[in-house]
């Protein structure tokens, strides 16, 4: 019998306004962590749209995650370039941001206007113990795929030491793994041999069958001209309002710590928003006096239970930061041009690395020295993450802490008689919530928030 091979019609083209209401669908449904919205992208785009083939998804973001910045929202402004150049780029990017700056200004807002009354502060106390589990279930992904090899477990640990015991700032850190899984990889070495990102499952979609199929489009070709003006464009808008900012208020008004502050994380935030946090915290609690040790937290809880990237945490610091320090403005005109002017330089970014980069992936393909420093950058990035765990359970499940000093170590160690029962109870409930029964972040956050109004109403916490 003669075989029949099976003939497939490529979806006809996507028009920009099916792009914007897709798009706009993915945004809103972009909640648990960058795992659960690049799983959205695919099953809607690849599954569901054949928009992009299996191959050149998985192309895509194994470029976005070599990338500072959140690896979702680029891989969304990335297909959105392919399908429809910077316009359509900047739609799917500005899309997938816009539902959670908008709900983590609003919950800004709330927070600053009403957290401190008792039933506010009961809800955000239910949702730290939930936010201490979603880091440990983090440390525990992370590591389950970058920990492979006797020197990546090693680096992890090292990361953990140097950023734990001695304060070795992150992205001298992530600077540190980069080189030594570059110069591994470049040896022949197989330490840092990348894994993968995950793997889909159900028939694959050929790039042949979808709307931008196998060729390259004529707008993705690389072209050293068309870099310099993207390079200028993109900067300009990025660090111009920076350099601005510094010359009319100083180098020392909160507007222009924001500005250049959030600017440094965009370019070292390797790893998702767990990684940076521990960084962010270490400077904007103890160095900038932003905001305490558990309001970090409560921002946590907020970009857990919104839309979007959770960077958009930093919106909340930028929020706080200008607030409490609004200079001739009103502290909430302050406070939102703050977390608007943190969202700016830490999203703007995003776009500029897409933009130039992207021409040029295909000369990134089996770079084996690239894969090898990304592939040590996630592993020190595991001890990191384990940093953030354990600065969120000293501040989460103990009232107070105490300094310790030894030769160039420092650290915080938590006073045992200080232990706060309900909350140890609740995190508890929410560890075996995630890692037991299986539950969702999302259910477990609610869980947790209703946990900590049922303690407020039976006067166990105040």
């Amino acid at each position: 019998m003669q075989r029949r091979d099976r003939i497939v019609t490529a979806p006809p083209p996507v028009t920009l306004g099916e792009a914007v209401r897709v798009w706009l669908r993915i945004a809103l449904l972009s909640f648990g962590g960058p795992a659960g919205q690049i799983a959205v992208m695919h099953r809607i785009l690849v599954d569901e749209k054949r928009w992009i083939g299996e191959h050149r998804f998985l192309h895509a973001l194994n470029y976005c995650m070599m990338l500072p910045g959140p690896e979702a929202q680029q891989l969304a402004t990335y297909i959105g370039w392919l399908l429809h150049r910077t316009r359509g780029g900047i739609i799917a990017g500005v899309l997938f941001i816009l539902p959670g700056a908008i709900s983590i200004m609003v919950l800004s807002w709330i927070y600053v206007l009403y957290g401190r009354l008792g039933i506010v502060s009961a809800l955000f106390f239910g949702l730290k113990a939930a936010v201490l589990a979603v880091v440990v279930q983090a440390v525990v992904r992370i590591g389950s795929r970058a920990l492979r090899s006797g020197a990546a477990r090693a680096l992890a640990a090292a990361a953990f030491a140097l950023i734990f015991f001695a304060g070795v700032p992150f992205p001298l850190i992530v600077l540190g793994a980069g080189i030594i899984g570059w110069w591994s990889a470049r040896r022949g070495s197989a330490a840092f041999r990348a894994g993968g990102h995950g793997s889909t499952t159900g028939t694959i979609v050929a790039d042949a069958d979808t709307v931008l199929g196998e060729e390259l489009p004529d707008h993705a070709r690389p072209g050293w001209r068309a870099a310099a003006r993207t390079a200028i464009v993109w900067l300009a808008l990025w660090l111009v309002p920076v350099a601005a900012l510094i010359a009319a208020l100083g180098p020392d008004n909160v507007f222009s710590r924001i500005a250049t502050f959030f600017s440094t994380m965009a370019m070292v935030t390797f790893g998702g928003a767990y990684a940076v946090l521990a960084y962010v915290a270490q400077q904007a609690v103890e160095s900038y006096g932003w905001l305490a040790p558990g309001e970090m937290l409560d921002g946590l809880g907020l970009a857990e239970t919104t839309p979007g990237p959770l960077i958009m945490v930093l919106q909340f610091v930028g929020f706080l930061g200008a607030y409490r320090d609004p200079g001739v403005l009103s502290p909430l005109l302050a406070g939102t041009l703050g977390g608007l002017l943190a969202t700016w330089v830490t999203f703007v970014p995003c776009f500029l690395w897409i933009f130039l980069g992207a021409p040029f992936i295909e000369r990134l393909r089996g770079n084996v020295a690239v894969a090898g420093a990304l592939s040590a950058i996630t592993a020190a990035v595991v001890g990191v993450v384990l940093n953030l765990a354990i600065w969120f359970a000293l501040h989460t499940l103990f009232r107070e802490t105490a300094s310790i000093s030894a030769g160039p170590l420092r650290f915080d160690a938590p006073v045992l008689s200080s232990i706060d029962p309900a909350a140890l109870a609740l995190s508890l409930g929410a560890a075996v919530a995630i890692f037991v029964l299986r539950a969702g972040v999302i259910t477990t956050l609610l869980a947790t928030a209703a946990a900590g109004l049922a303690l407020y109403a039976l006067g166990w916490i105040r």
